[in-house]
């Protein structure tokens, strides 16, 4: 019995405990597998799929068509032309390189047709690297190789030879388009071409539309000028896509939320009114995976057209005095070195421009002379090209007077002499070169005294006596002071017109009295046909200096694309008010009513028996050439200037003209004459005046020159 049970003891225990100990160990970790794995499903399957399936939106812009410019009559004057495009859409820069692009390029080449005259030799060497990198590297020293960034890139430059470059048309047409498509920047859209997009071009690249990534056809807008180039230079130009933003302003315009490749006013008009005209940007949102696949290209926002501008200017009244001003330079050819004309037409009462035109030959460098056959368009001349203006600033002279109190509406006689200081010229009046004749302010300006504004340029400077060649003692401020004057006439400082790059004309340093003397009678210091138009204005109203005003309104687009609402009335600038003794003012008026409409007035020639009262100054100076013939440069010359206004005793128009550069014995008239034309064709657009300058001018004579 006991041997019995000793065998069966030994039968239970031929299985380890160790190996029970394993399969314990390895049941708690299945167990604990399948625990984890039944948290990450339950528990954070959601998030762990989205992680899988993640996207990302990015918002894009595209462009929208600028405001339009429209002249006071509601015409335009520059529109925005639609036109088919095909346009380009960069993926990411993971999904896509330059070499991407090219081959893009070498498709859509064989599609459209691209002009490649504006390819640059940075141009085809950029895209020769693009394509020949490892052959451009080993061109490299060893230590070009070690070059990073900016530096790198110029080696590689370097290492593009001539030869290199020498490319097939149908080459140069890939370069071309592969310059357009490169500019654009991550998921950002550019324009490959859109000028002259044929039906054809369209129906080719729809077809292959798979095989071209990135590439659409689409709609995109070009500036015209329905009124050809008046104005042009005025109305300023628009940055190319090319372009994009200038580089002096890009840091503020990117602040602003421009992109570097936007279309953007970069002169005048459309610089100055960018902030209106530019509109607002339709916007897109991309769609993209993890792979950075474009899942979705929705618009958002369709965008808005900018706001239009309506100008003070009558469109056909502009045209009339574009070609008064033409045909004027027409009949000068054998006018000695005179290549141009100026003339500006402002409401003295608003500072409202009426006209501004300018016109001169072109300009031969071969030959060093002026083409005569070729007449340009330079309105632009009107703000930034000074001159000598002689006489016609002696109205302000007077004021002067008055205003520092050498004068008085009682006491403003003043002997008309020749003087001769010492260590200087003789100075006299045109009108009496050799005698003594007492004169008061309204007959100097008759007459067109220079001794008067000498003498009143001593007496501000504390001189009130005069011997023959003896010392010209006036306070040496008194050249500051007369600029002083001046200058809230506007002469002499900028006008405050809404354009960007005005010019101040131009104030020559000098360290002799004498400099003052000349400045009082307009033959020292050089002022712009706007100044001089400004100035008239201010003498006509009696005082107030307007900045000039080309834009009147912004106004919006209405349903049927037309001009809409008023948005902003652009208010009348005032720059300053001139003080002055309205008595005294009075006289000034007259005395350039006498210019006009007396047989001893200089403008009488023209304006005498005027039907309608004109307020005028004429002034020649004597001057040295200054224009582009190099082989004339400093000739003696003189300039031909014209100031006036009318109808006197409520002035409608102030106009300036600028003849500049006459044969140096010139009687200056042929300023006078322009602005008789512009009078007449400014009345005969009223209704109430029309009848009388039409009969007026059935018994005019010109007078022979």
């Amino acid at each position: 019995m006991a041997k019995y049970k000793i065998k069966s003891k030994k039968n239970r225990s031929h299985i380890p405990q160790r190996l029970n100990l394993l399969f314990f160990i390895t049941f708690l970790a299945f167990t604990a597998l399948f625990v984890r794995l039944g948290y990450l499903q339950l528990y954070q399957g959601e998030t762990l799929t989205n992680m899988v399936q993640r996207t990302e939106s990015t918002q894009s812009t595209g462009s929208v068509p600028r405001g339009v410019i429209y002249d006071s009559q509601g015409r335009i004057l520059v529109g925005n032309q639609p036109e088919l495009a095909i346009l380009y859409t960069r993926d990411r820069a993971s999904r896509v390189d330059a070499l991407d692009i090219v081959n893009v390029a070498k498709e859509l080449a064989s599609l459209i047709d691209i002009p490649v005259s504006d390819l640059t030799e940075r141009d085809k060497k950029d895209y020769f690297i693009v394509v020949n990198t490892s052959e451009v590297n080993n061109r490299l020293t060893d230590e070009q190789k070690l070059l990073s960034g900016p530096a790198a890139y110029e080696a590689q430059l370097a290492a593009v030879t001539s030869d290199d470059l020498e490319f097939s048309q149908g080459e140069l047409k890939i370069i071309a388009l592969f310059k357009k498509m490169n500019s654009a920047y991550e998921l950002s859209t550019v324009t490959v071409k859109n000028k002259n997009v044929t039906e054809a071009e369209v129906a080719r690249v729809s077809e292959q539309l798979g095989s071209l990534p990135g590439i659409e056809i689409g709609t995109d807008w070009q500036r015209v000028y329905p009124q050809g180039d008046m104005l042009k230079s005025i109305l300023g130009q628009v940055s190319t896509e090319q372009r994009g933003l200038p580089s002096e302003r890009a840091d503020e315009l990117l602040t602003r939320g421009y992109a570097m490749n936007d279309r953007v006013g970069i002169s005048y008009l459309e610089q100055q009114y960018e902030d209106a005209l530019r509109g607002s940007k339709s916007i897109y949102n991309i769609v993209t995976d993890s792979a950075d696949d474009i899942l979705e290209n929705e618009m958002v926002f369709e965008g808005a057209k900018g706001d239009n501008l309506v100008l003070s200017i009558d469109s056909a009244f502009q045209a009339e005095v574009d070609e008064i001003t033409e045909n004027a330079l027409k009949n000068m050819t054998n006018q000695g070195l005179n290549d141009r004309i100026y003339v500006v037409a402002m409401v003295p009462n608003t500072g409202d421009i009426l006209a501004i035109s300018g016109k001169r030959f072109e300009y031969d460098e071969a030959t060093d002379s002026y083409n005569y056959d070729v007449i340009v368009d330079d309105a632009l001349g009107a703000i930034n090209t000074s001159y000598g203006m002689g006489s016609s600033v002696k109205p302000a002279m007077v004021a002067m007077g008055y205003l520092e109190g050498v004068i008085s509406t009682s006491d403003n006689i003043i002997v008309d002499e020749p003087l001769k200081f010492q260590a200087s010229q003789e100075k006299s009046s045109v009108f009496n070169r050799d005698g003594q004749l007492p004169i008061d302010d309204i007959e100097a300006l008759q007459k067109s005294s220079n001794i008067y504004m000498i003498k009143l340029a001593m007496r501000i400077g504390g001189q009130t006596d005069y011997q023959e060649d003896g010392r010209l003692n006036i306070d040496f401020e008194t050249i500051n002071i007369l600029r002083n004057y001046f200058a809230e006439f506007g002469l002499g400082t900028q006008t405050g017109i809404d354009l960007p790059n005005e010019s101040s004309g131009y104030t020559p340093t000098s360290d002799q009295l004498v400099s003052a003397l000349d400045l009082a009678y307009g033959q020292f210091d050089l002022y712009t046909p706007l100044q001089m138009a400004q100035y008239v204005a201010t003498i006509a109203n009696g005082g107030t200096r307007y900045a000039p005003r080309i834009v009147k309104e912004i106004r919006g687009t209405d349903v049927n694309g037309e001009l809409g609402a008023v948005k902003t009335t652009v208010p009348s600038k005032v720059m300053n008010v001139i003080n002055i003794d309205p008595n005294a003012m009075d006289r000034i008026h007259e005395g350039m009513r006498q210019v006009s409409h007396t047989v001893d007035g200089t403008a009488r020639y023209y304006f005498l028996d005027y039907p309608i009262e004109v307020g005028s100054k004429t002034g020649t100076t004597e001057a040295f050439y200054s224009g582009p013939v190099q082989h004339a440069s400093n000739e003696p010359v003189t300039n031909a200037t014209y100031v006036g206004y009318a109808p006197f005793d409520n002035p409608e128009i102030a106009i300036t003209v600028i003849v500049p550069y006459l044969l140096e014995e010139s009687w200056g008239r042929e300023s006078t004459k322009v602005a008789h034309e512009v009078m007449n064709a400014y009345f005969l657009q009223e209704e109430s005046t029309r009848e009388t300058i039409e009969q007026y001018m059935q018994t005019f004579v010109a007078p022979a020159n």
